[in-house]
């Protein structure tokens, strides 16, 4: 397709960056949306902290690079790297003022009215509370922290990436009449011990039914017995305060002789990189906040105030407190897959026809014991699979490592880059290298961020190729959180792509030609171009045209050009994005035939989704690639076809539903902004929940629950 200049002007486009911060935004919508169980609401203000943190080491820190750079191109929105650290500033100090406005005036009233106390200041605390965390510190905190004093022969320490601090402001004892120099010290809040300590109640406090349970946080009790780090000093100030490091690696894999050792050293960088967010106590004293901003080499509009808890995340604790059933949801239990009877023969299974996972609705098991079961059948000869995310205790790590042991050729890709798990994946690379594994560590100037699994089985009628393709990671723990599909088969031709991925990724050697997969970053991009311009063409024609297409993030500017051009043609396209759209609707000419929605809810929206009406011989495609210049041209994605016609109206059932949600949605409007839908005298709609009740009513009754899944939340990993 040729670039059309009408539908490349900047105007068209929204700036990646601050679309993820409406992101962002419809998150903390959900903390605010009061139908929505306490803890549950906790758990989503914890997300924005958590993901804010990210965005700041990540895409922020990126932008600095670019300053520094004096990189002067713009990006699809007209938008300069300048202008877009400005704007991002005025922005997210909106959005933790909202963040912080929803859990003063919305979430800690309620959590007090249901007996949940979180003590804010130590000076609230009762006699008897403070004999507690007086004995509290002297017992337990005390003997960990480091105090640490800055002066001509002391100077001011490495404060490391997200660590949360204390400093001080010092004067000496003996000379009080002589205004000695004020001295600065500083001291760590020890990541080791719990953050959230549990206090014996206020007797006052206690009402109704449940049972009073109250907290003081760490930093309090250090705070309240600082004089004692400092007994030769009077301490006249002292406030909390964190610091954002630069945490985006930054590896010449052509001059890195081991990427392995590379990545290690990168990983200590990382807690030492420049300073691109400090957050302060709201009331911090002015002359601290003065030495801390020269120290530590920050800007101005680089300060935040908080008015509150500095960094939230620890309101993911709060979710598991006893007593407290009733403030969370009921806890969802994955069912088994109707086609699989977790005693029989997965195999033969597979051979009666491809089978369609739905996560978490259905559970995981069958993938963990594809792999497992795998590794002990004596007639598997190979297993092939790529890593990227796995959990902290892999079932899959395991079985990979004892499949080696029972001498079957095992090959893992684990992609060493993969994003703050990088530490995690050499840890179980160098375990299944042990093991006797062929590991592979990602190929130069890619990730490879596909999902894909290869057991090579010898059976009576010869060698038979069974594939596991899905959406998500192979990681048991995230699989309970996050909505992906994943496809078991024995389809000769995607068995022998399969095998032609793993031999490129192991050998650098790609086939002449390919069956049924589609790969990034080889032909991807032109395959997705190819399909909607199909569908132009069709619109051109008369024909009915159509694409629905379900994703993370849409920021490709090839890609969106080509949806405009399609619409401007009469498509009819309808995008459920969860994060990140730099796409417009609503432009006369040019997008007044798309539609894009965002789900936000209890499961972290993660599925790829692709259908296209094709003038009634409809595809439809799963991969795991998002539409963005990463995906496409920078990570080695498969992107795989839905081949059974039962599985696709499957497919398309999921995107239908989640087309008609009317509960968790916000619809993008022309004005840029997100809104909810108005429910007045519709059928509620949930999609999520109503995937729940599908899964319970497609399992037989005798057999209701394959296994125990519960869902815990956890911080998004993509």
């Amino acid at each position: 397709m040729e670039k059309n200049k009408e539908f490349h002007l900047p105007e068209y486009y929204e700036n990646r960056e601050l679309s993820w911060l409406k992101f962002e935004g419809r998150v903390l919508s959900e903390a605010k949306d009061k139908s929505i169980p306490l803890l549950e609401r906790l758990k989503f203000v914890s997300i924005t902290s958590s993901n804010l943190d990210e965005f700041f080491m990540v895409r922020v820190a990126s932008l600095k690079d670019m300053v520094h750079a004096d990189y002067r191109k713009k990006d699809i929105a007209g938008m300069t790297a300048p202008e877009q650290l400005a704007a991002i500033s005025e922005r997210t100090k909106e959005l933790v003022d909202s963040q912080y406005s929803t859990y003063n005036r919305s979430l800690v009233p309620l959590m007090q009215a249901n007996n949940i106390h979180i003590v804010e200041k130590y000076e609230d605390l009762t006699k008897e509370q403070e004999a507690f965390v007086d004995r509290y510190f002297a017992e337990n905190v005390y003997p960990v922290l480091t105090p640490m004093a800055v002066d001509a022969s002391r100077p001011f320490p490495l404060i490391r990436n997200k660590t949360l601090n204390i400093a001080a402001l010092l004067t000496g004892k003996k000379d009080e009449k002589h205004k000695e120099a004020v001295e600065f010290a500083t001291v760590q809040v020890p990541s080791v011990l719990p953050r959230l300590v549990p206090i014996p109640a206020n007797p006052t406090e206690d009402s109704g039914e449940r049972m009073c349970q109250t907290f003081i946080l760490l930093e309090q009790i250090i705070e309240k017995n600082i004089d004692q780090l400092f007994l030769n000093y009077k301490v006249l100030c002292a406030h909390p305060y964190r610091v954002m490091r630069n945490a985006d690696l930054t590896i010449d894999e052509d001059e890195a002789a081991d990427l392995l050792k590379e990545i290690q050293k990168q990983l200590k960088m990382r807690q030492w990189g420049e300073v691109i967010r400090l957050e302060v106590e709201s009331s911090v004293d002015k002359k601290l906040l003065r030495f801390l901003k020269d120290e530590l080499k920050v800007a101005k509009e680089d300060i935040y105030p908080i008015s509150g808890p500095i960094d939230l995340t620890f309101l993911m604790k709060m979710y598991g407190l006893p007593g407290c059933d009733d403030l969370r949801y009921t806890p969802y239990k994955p069912q088994r897959v109707p086609k699989i009877d977790p005693d029989a023969d997965l195999f033969s299974k597979i051979r009666e026809g491809d089978i369609l996972l739905h996560h978490p609705y259905q559970t995981f098991d069958p993938v963990v014991d594809f792999i497992r079961r795998a590794a002990t059948d004596p007639d598997v000869l190979a297993i092939k699979q790529t890593l990227y995310r796995v959990s902290g205790n892999s079932p899959i790590i395991a079985s990979l490592a004892q499949a080696a042991e029972n001498g079957k050729q095992v090959s893992v890709l684990v992609e060493l880059k993969a994003r703050f798990d990088e530490e995690n994946n050499i840890v179980w690379a160098k375990k299944l290298e042990q093991a006797g594994c062929h590991v592979i560590y990602g190929l130069v100037g890619l990730k490879t961020h596909s999902k894909i699994a290869l057991v090579v089985r010898r059976e009576e009628d010869g060698i038979r190729r069974y594939v596991h393709l899905g959406t998500g990671n192979y990681n048991d723990s995230t699989a309970k959180l996050y909505t992906d599909c994943g496809i078991f088969t024995c389809d000769e031709g995607i068995g022998e792509d399969a095998t032609a991925v793993f031999n490129m990724l192991s050998g650098y050697s790609e086939p002449l030609s390919w069956n049924r997969l589609v790969l990034a970053p080889i032909w991807l991009r032109s395959r997705f171009m190819r399909l909607i311009e199909r569908e132009t063409k069709h619109a051109r024609a008369g024909k009915p045209a159509k694409i629905i297409a379900k994703m993370n993030s849409l920021c490709d500017e090839g890609i969106i050009a080509a949806l405009y051009e399609a619409s401007a043609a009469g498509v009819e396209i309808e995008l459920i994005v969860r994060g990140i759209c730099c796409l417009k609707v609503g432009i006369p000419d040019v997008s007044e035939h798309i539609k894009v929605r965002s789900i936000v809810g209890n499961f972290l929206e993660h599925s790829r989704i692709f259908w296209f009406l094709n003038d009634g011989d409809e595809e439809v495609y799963m991969g795991s690639a998002d539409w963005m210049p990463r995906n496409l041209d920078r990570r080695v994605e498969i992107l795989f076809p839905v081949l059974d016609d039962k599985i696709k109206e499957q497919v398309k059932h999921i995107l239908e539903v989640e087309l008609s949600d009317n509960m968790k949605a916000h619809v993008l409007k022309s004005d840029g902004f997100y809104e909810k839908i108005d429910k007045r005298g519709k059928v509620l709609v949930n999609s999520q929940e109503q995937f729940c009740r599908e899964a319970a009513a497609a399992v037989p009754k005798q057999d209701h629950v394959y296994h125990d899944r519960v869902f815990v939340p956890a911080e998004p990993a993509e």
